[in-house]
């Protein structure tokens, strides 16, 4: 009975007028990244079914282990397809605990600097550095341990796509934090 009284006591909050206590501001979905099994498989079912274009597609190596990537686009977003090479590989063992599916989103922010400093004074962790290069800054979050996924920030210049760099630094970063 205590449990109905209290339930009734919460205050119902209508859509549109949750007051928001951030003063940080997402401007868009960048991206979303998409854990798979068979990135051929994968590819084919977002060029031939969905009717995506292939951006591009790239390997990358880490220390102990690699991945494969397609970057598959629509008219307002894109979708990164990541496949683990070998067993040892985060994505892989990412598959493995929480099955093929959404691995991320990246949330396009103004300064990221700001952001993660905005979001870690709140508590949340961060699993990398702010990876910088020529046409973009990223941060990851540690993965959230109810759904599995992390959050990624980003902050764009003039460049739309996805630098080696930046991919290989991240890969290390997330391999050497040991993540899964």
């Amino acid at each position: 009975m205590t449990e109905l009284l209290e339930r009734d006591a919460v205050e119902t909050v209508t859509a549109g007028k949750i007051p928001n206590l951030f003063k940080l501001e997402y401007s868009r979905i960048d991206h979303i990244a998409v854990a798979v099994k068979d990135l051929n498989s994968a590819k084919e079912f977002y060029y031939n079914i969905l009717g995506f274009e292939l951006k591009e597609e790239r390997l990358t190596q880490g220390e102990r282990s690699g991945m494969i990537s397609a970057v598959v686009s629509s008219q307002s977003f894109d979708i990164v397809l990541i496949q683990g090479l070998e067993p040892e590989s985060q994505v892989s063992r990412y598959i493995d605990k929480y099955g093929p599916g959404v691995q991320h989103v990246a949330l396009h922010v103004d300064c990221i600097e700001e952001a993660v400093a905005e979001l870690s004074k709140k508590g949340l962790e961060f699993a990398t550095s702010i990876l910088s290069d020529t046409s973009l800054k990223q941060a990851f979050t540690r993965r959230d341990p109810n759904s599995g996924m992390m959050i990624e920030l980003i902050q764009r210049g003039e460049g739309k796509g996805f630098s080696d760099k930046n991919v290989s630094n991240l890969f290390n970063q997330l391999e050497s934090a040991d993540l899964v």
